[in-house]
């Protein structure tokens, strides 16, 4: 039997409606890069919420989901693991919001 390819991609998060996208293809079985920066950069409150559905649905298939530096998260399918440096809690691997303060007028 013949398997398909198993593929890295590299994705932007524009607007929630990509989540869907991204759930589609990690059940596909593909590891993903994806850019949150263009979603963050509209609205940090659907950036929390993109993330938070990301993180629940990732946990529930058994992948894996990290964070790479301010502008990316890793996401891979069940039976490929993201090694971190720091033992980390899955619950504390991803924060809640990028942490971007230029994007968040009136913060301090």
């Amino acid at each position: 039997m013949a398997h398909s390819p198993l593929y890295v991609k590299a994705l932007p998060l524009q607007e929630l409606d990509d989540v869907e996208v991204i759930k589609i293809e990690i059940r596909t079985g593909n590891i993903l890069i994806v850019r949150i920066t263009p979603l963050a950069r509209k609205s940090v409150d659907e950036t929390k919420l993109a993330i938070t559905e990301l993180t629940d649905h990732v946990k529930s298939i058994g992948g894996d989901i990290a964070r790479l530096g301010e502008e990316r998260i890793v996401i891979t399918p069940p039976g490929v693991k993201i090694w971190r440096r720091e033992t980390a809690s899955p619950e504390t691997a991803i924060p809640a919001a990028p942490l971007q303060k230029e994007t968040l007028p009136g913060s301090s």
